[in-house]
Parts: C-alpha cells; structure tokens; sequence
C-alpha cells in the first residue's frame, strides 16, 4: 500500500509541472469584438489571464492588488494582465462600469457563455493562469492577501526580460 501511495505521489508531482497548452476558447472584447483566448495571449512575453467575475469579491481584491503593483511589474518583465470576466448575460453589463470606475489598465475579455471557463475545468474564480507560448505554465485558484506577490514571482521566473 505505502508503494502505491508513493508512485501516485510522484506521478501527482511530475503531473502539476507538465505545462499544458492553453485552449483555444472563443471570448470577447469589451466592445464586442470576437477573439480566442490563444490569439490574446499570443506575445512574445508572459501573459497573466485572470477569471475574475463583477459579483466576486475574491475577484475584484486580486485584481485590486495587482492594480497597485502592476506598472512596476509591467517595467520590469514586461507581462500583461488579461482579465477575462464570466459575468452572464444578466450581469456583463456591470463590468464596463467596475472596470472605469477602478481605473485597471488591465485588457478586459468576456467569456459571457463559460467558454474558457469549461475548457480550463475552473471550478470557481478567481482563477489565474500564467501563460508563455500559449502553454499554462502556472495555475492558482482563489485568492488570500499576498498571493499577488508569489504570482509575480512566477512571472519574474518565466519572464525574458
């Protein structure tokens, strides 16, 4: 039995550094436009692609984190913040609102129909990915103050610059 138990962790270990590649999930801009999350993300730096929902307050103080943090952050990687609200028909009309009245220099995306939610198996948000070649190379669900920082640095570990 200690066998079993000790290849499944060792397999459970080598399983969460696989890098899995992002999905191609259809979302939208703010003004309506269509794109798949791989053609946002698609740069030559680390992208951070946060769900993130106007009615999660987990959510908004991530993000609010980050914000403080995010032009010091930008200058010395050069990552860009994606967050990809799954508000629903009923309550996307919230976000543009939430977005200019916190003043986050983030690009915004909609995954109105849970798109990118289902195909990245998100249970709950926030969610944060860190993707670099469109490959997920970090996943962190929920949030507690401080998590900003060990997310930056993943960030600092995957970026170029």
């Amino acid at each position: 039995m200690k066998k079993i138990a000790f290849l499944f962790a060792i397999l459970l270990t080598f399983n969460s550094f696989a890098q899995e590649d992002l999905p191609s999930a259809a979302v939208q801009t703010i003004e309506g436009s269509d794109i798949t999350i791989t053609k946002a993300t698609d740069k030559d730096n680390v992208v951070i692609v946060s769900l993130w929902a106007t009615w999660c307050v987990p959510c908004i103080k991530e993000l609010d984190a980050i914000s403080e943090m995010y032009d010091e952050w930008q200058e010395d990687t050069d990552v860009e913040l994606i967050a990809v609200s799954v508000d629903d028909s009923r309550t996307v009309k919230r976000v543009k609102s939430l977005v200019n009245g916190k003043g986050w220099e983030y690009e915004i995306l909609l995954d109105t129909n849970n798109n990118l939610k289902r195909a990245l198996g998100a249970a709950t948000v926030p969610l944060t990915i860190l993707v670099k070649d469109n490959k997920i190379v970090y996943r962190h669900s929920g949030y507690s103050p401080g998590a900003e920082m060990e997310l930056y640095e993943k960030v600092k570990e995957y970026s170029s610059k």
